[in-house]
């Protein structure tokens, strides 16, 4: 069954390559344009760049149960350090990107403090097509692939934090080219489906593809992975994408992420979605599904006890306008449906978001302020115990 899903994948790459014309955005290691901290040997055969971001957040949240239920959350949120460049020559690149804070090592998942999230090579066989091996994001859900430095609020949505791929060990085809004059980007991946932290691989691998589609052209510098219309698009712009993935007896609950479970299981991701700009008005939309025949599982802990992975399906909608001086305003509407199966353990939640953002160096130095409000059930009221809501503001500041 492995080497069938391995033929699939390997022949859908290879018979998009023929007869079509390349496009200029790919997720390849950043080795040219870029003013940084950069270094370069004198005989020119080895090249480095360095990037470094932190967030730094406050925040509030509140239950509406009667009681005094108040959360405050003031942290350093992310502390990233990257480097990116080649070797001999630039057709072998590389990305090493580190994480130094505790929310960032998936540490109260899997009780590991694992700094790496990405340590990964390419090679570059064109400028539009080339192969990736290590570790780094899946091909999946676009504002997972996003980075976090280019969201337009202060985390992903809820969608994403439930049913996203993340990142995994593996390797990756990736080819970005024209068919006639619609540019699309086609990725795939097999990877080992255990996630980050893994010591050791078990039996099973997971298989992921993408495909998206720009019907109206490429976006500026990017945009289509960069939320918010920052660039301000002189003309419409839209991409739309979608994939799919099968991980094959994993023993994480959320495939790649999440805490163990004891019984192996296979899990399907389903995910599509769209992004539209044009002169400041950016909008984008995200659907995801989970499913699998075993839902119900136990935990590994020294006293097993019954557990659930998440069956069901979401979808994110947000949409902003980006104002003189920098200023953007944007709103965010979240739904989480869990299946039959699995509501004695979940809710359908709902979370309305609004957010006020300052660019003042496009996403590398930006002020946001967020408000959200949760409900469940859809009980959209302040008496139901299950609701919540709070606020967020947020400073990002990298090169």
């Amino acid at each position: 069954m492995k080497l069938i899903y391995a033929a699939l994948a390997t022949t859908f790459v290879t018979a998009l390559f023929n007869n079509v014309k390349a496009q200029e955005r790919d997720d390849r290691a950043t080795i040219l344009n870029f003013k940084g901290i950069q270094y370069t040997s004198k005989d020119s055969l080895f090249y480095t760049n360095f990037r470094f971001r932190m967030q730094n957040r406050a925040g509030y949240s509140h239950v509406l149960n009667g009681e005094d239920n108040n959360k405050f959350d003031a942290r350093v949120r992310r502390l990233r350090m990257r480097m990116d460049g080649y070797i001999y020559t630039p057709k072998i690149s590389y990305s090493v990107q580190l994480a130094f804070t505790r929310g960032d090592q998936d540490f109260d998942d899997t009780g590991v403090a694992n700094i790496v999230r990405d340590a990964v090579i390419f090679y570059n066989f064109t400028d539009d097509i080339y192969i990736s091996f290590g570790q780094n994001k899946l091909p999946g859900n676009r504002q997972r692939v996003n980075s976090s430095g280019q969201l337009q609020f202060s985390d992903r949505s809820l969608v994403n934090s439930i049913f996203t791929l993340d990142r995994d060990f593996g390797v990756s085809f990736n080819l970005s080219k024209k068919i006639g004059q619609l540019p699309f980007n086609a990725k795939v991946a097999i990877s080992t489906g255990e996630g980050r932290p893994a010591q050791s691989t078990d039996d099973g691998l997971a298989y992921t593809g993408r495909l998206e589609f720009l019907p109206l052209g490429t976006f500026t510098n990017a945009g289509d992975y960069s939320e918010g219309d920052i660039e301000r698009e002189k003309k419409p712009k839209v991409s739309i994408g979608g994939g799919y993935s099968y991980n094959e007896n994993t023993i994480r609950r959320g495939g790649q992420t999440g805490r163990y479970v004891a019984n192996p299981f296979d899990l399907t991701t389903i995910f599509a979605d769209a992004i539209f700009k044009y002169q400041g008005f950016a909008y984008q939309a995200e659907y995801m599904r989970h499913n699998t025949d075993t839902p119900l599982n136990m935990t590994t802990d020294d006293t097993p006890k019954e557990t659930y992975i998440y069956k069901g399906w979401g979808l994110n909608q947000q949409t902003s306008y980006l104002l003189n001086h920098g200023y953007e305003i944007a709103g965010r509407y979240t739904f989480v449906q869990p299946d039959a199966e699995i509501a004695q353990f979940e809710d359908q939640t709902e979370i309305i978001e609004l957010g006020i953002t300052k660019y003042m160096k496009a996403h590398r130095l930006k002020f946001q302020l967020n408000g959200n409000y949760t409900f469940k059930d859809g009980a959209f009221n302040n008496f139901n115990k299950k609701s919540s809501w709070g606020a967020m503001f947020q400073v990002e500041l990298g090169i």
